[in-house]
C-alpha cells in the first residue's frame, strides 16, 4: 500500500472544535430501545492529534492493508514520537519507497501485509528500512 503525504500538523493553527458526544454507544447489531443523552464533548484534535509537532497525515492508495480496514482513499494519522513496537501498523520507506505496514519483530524484522495477495517484505543485506512513524487514527468519507 503506498502513501501520499498530506502533510504535518501545525500546534498554532490547531482551533478547538468541540462536538457532543453521547454517553450511550450505538449498537451496530440488533437496535436498543435505551436512549442516550450528551454527556461531554469531544475536540478530534485533542483525540487524534496529542503531540501536533510530531504528528502527520496520508492518504492511502492499494489495497495490502485490507484485512485491516485500511482501503484507498483513506487518511493516517501518524505519530513520529511513538516508538514503534511488534505488531504496530507503520509508515516505512523500504529502499526508499514508502509503504503502510504492520511490522513484525518477530523472529525477525519483517513487513507484513494485511492481504494474503501480497508477500511479507523480507529484509536482506543491504535492505534499506526507515520506520516514519505508527499509525494512530484512519479517517475515511463515508459515501452517500
Amino acid at each position: 500500500m503506498n502513501v501520499t503525504l498530506l502533510g504535518s500538523v501545525d500546534a498554532d493553527t490547531l482551533s478547538k472544535v468541540a462536538i457532543p458526544l453521547y454517553s450511550e454507544s450505538v449498537p451496530c447489531g440488533f437496535p436498543s430501545p435505551a436512549s442516550g443523552y450528551e454527556d461531554t464533548r469531544l475536540d478530534l484534535n485533542e483525540l487524534c492529534i496529542p503531540r501536533p509537532s510530531s504528528t502527520y497525515m496520508v492518504r492511502c492508495d492499494g489495497d495490502s492493508m485490507n484485512g485491516i480496514g485500511i482501503y484507498a482513499g483513506d487518511i493516517l494519522v501518524v505519530d513520529r514520537s511513538i516508538k514503534p513496537k511488534h505488531g504496530d501498523t507503520v509508515v516505512a520507506a523500504v529502499d526508499g519507497a514508502f509503504t503502510v505496514k504492520t511490522l513484525a519483530l518477530k523472529p525477525r524484522v519483517r513487513l507484513l501485509p494485511q492481504n494474503r495477495q501480497y508477500a511479507p517484505i523480507e529484509f536482506k543485506d543491504g535492505s534499506e528500512l526507515q520506520l516514519f512513524g505508527v499509525v494512530t487514527h484512519l479517517v475515511r468519507t463515508m459515501q452517500r
